[in-house]
This record gives structure tokens, sequence and C-alpha cells, in this order.
């Protein structure tokens, strides 16, 4: 038989062990989302760059859009009256064929996706769609809103618009699937300007910045920075529109290329951590 005393204490432990259910349930919802909220708050890696080669650029290219082709280069120019979609001989920079856009358009970011050439542009809502090895023209695409980089991730279209939102598109519709908003840590990161799709990440140049973002395109997350510093010649240092804007990855032989507005320079680089 319990004793007076023991039968006090029973309801006691009862309580103790119902106030301690939620708080065990609160634990174990905490730890489930510990690896998530690591990935959140885990520090961008910062790398620097070191050049491998330096190849000849068109000086009168204001660059917004730069790919690696079948061994060739291919860059989309802007300026009302100056844009262009051009084929580049890498070594040389020699260009081997060229189309101009009429002059009512501010030619953008370009992208191979599913046997396409896809060329933006800034205002007019259009992109231009083109045979990537003959440069002829196939049709025209809309979309809303401003257009800046674009690349392909193997299934969408992503494309940049001067903000801190990628749109993802489906290329066959053209149709937004889904956006994402870049972001490190709490502070999100806009202007974001050319694109390039490398080892399962988006890699952008920013607006008047002289480092190179990378993002996880699942979330937004930015992964790393690289930073290019030094790259830009001397003579337009003091030139505002100059900025860093081009990349391009051949992921055959794992090359990465990188320029800006009318510079006269392309420079390889190789990321060093």
């Amino acid at each position: 038989m319990e004793s007076e005393v023991q039968q006090q204490a029973r309801p006691q432990r009862k309580l103790r062990l119902w106030f301690a259910l939620p708080v065990l349930s609160l634990l174990v919802v905490i730890g489930a989302g510990l690896p998530w909220a690591a990935a959140q708050f885990q520090q961008p890696e910062r790398w620097s760059h070191r050049v491998v080669e330096q190849y000849p650029h068109d000086s009168d290219a204001f660059t917004q859009g730069l790919i690696v082709h079948n061994g060739l280069l291919i860059e989309g120019t802007g300026h009302f009256g100056k844009s262009r979609l051009q084929q580049i001989d890498l070594a040389t920079g020699k260009v081997i064929k060229s189309v101009a856009l009429p002059d009512q358009y501010f030619g953008e970011g370009i992208a191979i996706a599913n046997g396409e050439l896809f060329q933006l542009t800034w205002k007019n809502r259009v992109a231009f769609v083109y045979n990537p090895d003959t440069l002829e023209y196939l049709r025209t695409e809309r979309y809303s809103g401003q257009g800046w980089g674009l690349t392909f991730d193997g299934q969408h279209l992503i494309m940049s618009d001067g903000s801190a939102v990628l749109r993802f598109y489906d290329p066959k519709t053209f149709r937004v699937v889904r956006r994402v908003t870049v972001h490190d840590g709490r502070r999100t990161i806009d202007k974001l300007n050319e694109l390039e799709f490398i080892d399962g990440e988006v890699w952008a140049n920013v607006w008047y910045s002289d480092e190179l973002v990378r993002i996880d395109p699942t979330d937004g997350r930015v992964l790393g920075w690289v930073n290019l510093k030094g790259l830009k010649p001397p003579g337009l240092l003091l030139d505002r529109e100059a900025v860093y804007n081009g990349i391009a990855w051949n992921s055959e032989d794992r090359r990465l290329f990188v320029t800006g507005k009318n510079w006269p320079v392309l420079y390889e680089i190789e990321c060093v951590e």
C-alpha cells in the first residue's frame, strides 16, 4: 500500500511529464530544422582570381551577354542603334558573323536552350530567338518587365532584371515558372546583371561592382563571392559605364572567361580560394 506521501507525489510526477511533452516536441522540431538554419546562416565563400590568359576584345562592344558555343564566343551587345549578336574567334577576337538588331532595340543577355539562342532586350519586353550556329532569326518571344542577364540551367532559362529577383522561364512557352530572391544572409543583392550557369550555380555580375556573386538557384542564397578587382583596363578606370559585365563558361574544358563593357581585353581566369 502506498503511503500518503507517495499518493500525493504521484499526480505531481504526471503533471511534470505533461508539461515536459510539449518542450520535448519543440526540441525535436528545432533539431530537425538545424541543418536548414545552418545553411541559411553559413558564411559565403570568398574567392580571388588568377589570370590564365588574355585575348583581344572589341572595345566598341558594349557587352551584355557572353557564352561559348562549339569553340566560338557568342556575344550580345547593347546601346540603341549599336546592338548586335556576333560570333567571335576566341583567340584573335575577330568577328566571324554579326547580326544587327533594329535601332529601336537595346540588346541584353543571351543564352542557348534546347538548341536555340535567345537574346533579351532591355525595355522592349521582347526576346529574339536564333539558330546558334547560323544566327538565323527564328521568332520573337515576349515577357514583362526589363531584360538584363540570361542563362540556362538545363531545364529553365533564368533571367535577371536589375533587381534582386531571378525569374525562371520555360523555354518552350516562355512563361515564368518560379522566382527566387537573391540574398546574402538577411541582405538582398540587387543590380544582378549578366548571368552564367556553372556547376549547378548561377554566377552573376553585379552592376557597378568588381565582384561576381555565386547563387544557389533553389533558394537564391549567396554561396560565395569572386573578387575580380584589378582586371579593369587602366584606360577605363574613370569610365563609369565600362563596368564588369560578361561571364562565359566552357564546361567541356572548364575554362572561365570574363570581360566588361567596351573593354579591349577578354580574360581567362581561374578562381582561387
